[in-house]
């Protein structure tokens, strides 16, 4: 099958949790509230051994393990429109330090290569141009336009180590984090959500501080803007939760 696709700037897509590398999580630390979003497969699942490969394997009691995958993740609340959008639905990033998933949409390396046809159909709303005057991006099982899908998916594989290392840390100070874990693999859907101050400890991040600097301000804005939403009542208390720790990590020595 062929695909097409081309960019409307509809901003459509603007909306709501964005995954984002290390890199690029940390180069926007003034302007994105972030956390961490996990999620779990189980053995037999399509998806097991590429998520695997990008995250880490959690054993699980009964003998078995779960394929994770651990995101860097812009966390907004799906009514809110990514901060980097202008008023006319332009990236203000755009020409300067767009986030690499944002330039590979709507291809998706956390997929493998010769399954990337299943993300292709827009969602509702979007105006998406998926004409056959659009350019050709996928054919067959192959990626046609692929600089973007490469580097993010090089990326993503660069920061694997350092995700390992975050699971190791969180799996055993965290208790609470296996179980949860297993319930949402054996939904077969849902997330697990942990803070960045978690990711910056279990690390060791030689520029926590400043990271965590950069995050206050933003997190604060994240605090007063879902204050007294009921339905954005999860936001909001992660909000206020990692404030708390930025401000400490903010003021602990180097």
């Amino acid at each position: 099958m062929v695909r097409h696709f081309r960019c409307t700037q509809c901003g459509r897509c603007c909306y709501g949790l964005l995954p984002l590398t290390c890199n690029d999580a940390f180069a926007h630390a003034d302007l994105f509230p972030l956390g961490f979003v996990w999620t779990a497969l189980r053995p037999g699942s399509k998806d097991y051994n590429h998520t695997a490969s990008l995250g880490a394997i959690v054993p699980v009691p009964g003998g078995t393990s779960l394929a994770v995958q651990i995101t860097p993740t812009a966390f907004i609340p799906a009514i809110f429109t990514c901060p980097a959008l202008r008023e006319d639905n332009r990236c203000s990033l755009h020409d300067t330090n767009k986030p690499l998933r944002c330039r590979t949409m709507p291809l998706y390396p956390y997929r493998e290569e010769r399954f990337q046809s299943d993300v292709l159909t827009p969602r509702a709303g979007w105006m998406c141009d998926m004409s056959e005057s659009a350019p050709v991006i996928f054919n067959g099982t192959t990626i046609v336009c692929r600089d973007d899908f490469d580097r993010e998916l090089g990326e993503l594989m660069a920061q694997v180590p350092l995700l390992r290392r975050y699971a190791d840390y969180m799996l055993k100070y965290t208790p609470w984090l296996t179980g949860s874990l297993q319930q949402i693999a054996g939904k077969g859907g849902g997330t697990v959500v942990t803070s960045l101050s978690s990711f910056l400890t279990a690390t060791r991040n030689t520029d926590a501080q400043n990271i965590a600097r950069q995050q206050l301000p933003v997190l604060k804005a994240f605090v007063e803007r879902t204050a007294g939403n009921a339905p954005l009542k999860e936001f909001h208390a992660h909000y206020v939760n990692w404030e708390k720790e930025m401000s400490y990590v903010a003021k602990r020595a180097p």
